[in-house]
């Protein structure tokens, strides 16, 4: 866990939670509003009750549709003639759809060893795909030579305030359907990639007393060693799982949006992802990809804490875009033990 440093105060920042409230409004009818899933083995597995938001069940399969869209409508309302962006693939992903919902091209910068499920998904979409490299920077090089040389609008995953704000409205819309249950989140959980997800969150939640947890993996902990350091700073990349957390930095925007405001970071190691993908899958029959599978992970882990026994857990399942070999090897794996 990561001792959090609390020297921004979220009055100073450039977003709010009325972004969130607004970006809610501008997505009305867009997107869909997944369900809230519950189990009761989860439940008596984790020792706390559970609200999994299914995003990957969302339009493209994941969260980042919802910041996508209003990036690209911006862009594209002031003239824009091309949009590029890089991603490790579900940003790509979103941004190939919006950019064909609203009739501009689109060139997405994907690692070289992105899966070939999000690569496949790009290109249905009608978009150009580059792969560069397998770092960050390898991809913003790419990102901003097409930028300069076609005019294109960069759509930042991390970056963009119209991105955080879309990806807050995942967890407001969390919080209205818990209440609407007649309960209360008293804590939620996301994963933490470029940030945008939970700086958005934090943004939604503010008021709410609710405890945001952002959880990462072991292997790539870009937030952990940000709050260690009082500021975004590039790490060292291990093989993980979760090809969607991959980002060796954490964006400047996100971090000083949810600085101030987590409760706290949790790191995970890989057959804690595996086992949580697997569990995922048998206990609320929901497909999910590691990146998703590390913040049910975490939130497992959190409910073990005496504090958190018996309290309602909002989970965000970020994505469900995974490679069918992987499924089909942890689910031979674990069906053989």
């Amino acid at each position: 866990m990561s001792e959090i440093n609390t020297s921004v105060a979220v009055a100073d920042l450039p977003l709010t939670r009325s972004d969130v409230l607004d970006a809610r409004l501008r997505l009305a009818g867009r997107v869909r509003r997944t369900p809230v899933v519950r189990s009761d083995d989860l439940d008596r597995r984790a020792g706390a009750r559970f609200w999994l938001k299914a995003e990957n069940l969302q339009r493209g399969g994941s969260f980042k549709l919802r910041g996508a869209l209003l990036a690209v409508e911006r862009m594209v309302a002031a003239g824009s003639v091309g949009v590029v962006a890089q991603s490790t693939g579900n940003h790509a992903i979103a941004v190939a759809l919006a950019a064909r919902e609203l009739g501009v091209t689109a060139t997405l910068v994907l690692p070289e060893d992105a899966a070939p499920t999000k690569i496949g998904r790009i290109r249905d979409s009608g978009a150009e795909v580059i792969l560069a490299g397998t770092v960050l920077a390898d991809r913003i090089a790419v990102v901003e030579s097409v930028r300069e040389l076609r005019g294109y609008d960069v759509v930042d995953p991390y970056q963009d305030p119209d991105v955080v704000a879309g990806q807050g409205t995942a967890t407001a819309e969390l919080l209205e359907q818990v209440r609407s249950e007649g309960q209360r989140l008293d804590a939620v959980v996301l994963p933490v990639g470029g940030g945008s997800a939970v700086a958005g969150a934090c943004l939604a939640a503010a008021g709410e007393h609710v405890a945001v947890v952002a959880a990462e993996p072991a292997a790539v902990p870009a937030l952990t060693e940000a709050l260690r350091h009082g500021q975004p700073c590039n790490v060292a990349v291990r093989p993980t799982l979760a090809d969607g957390l991959r980002p060796d930095r954490i964006g400047a925007l996100p971090f000083d949006t949810c600085r101030s405001s987590l409760s706290e970071v949790l790191t995970v190691e890989e057959a804690e992802i595996a086992e949580s993908m697997y569990v995922t899958l048998t206990h609320t029959r929901l497909l999910v990809e590691p990146a998703a599978a590390t913040a049910l992970a975490a939130a497992m882990r959190l409910a073990t804490a005496p504090r958190w026994q018996g309290r309602n857990i909002g989970v965000l399942l970020s994505g469900g875009n995974v490679e069918e070999s992987l499924v089909a090897s942890l689910l031979a794996e674990y069906t053989a033990q």
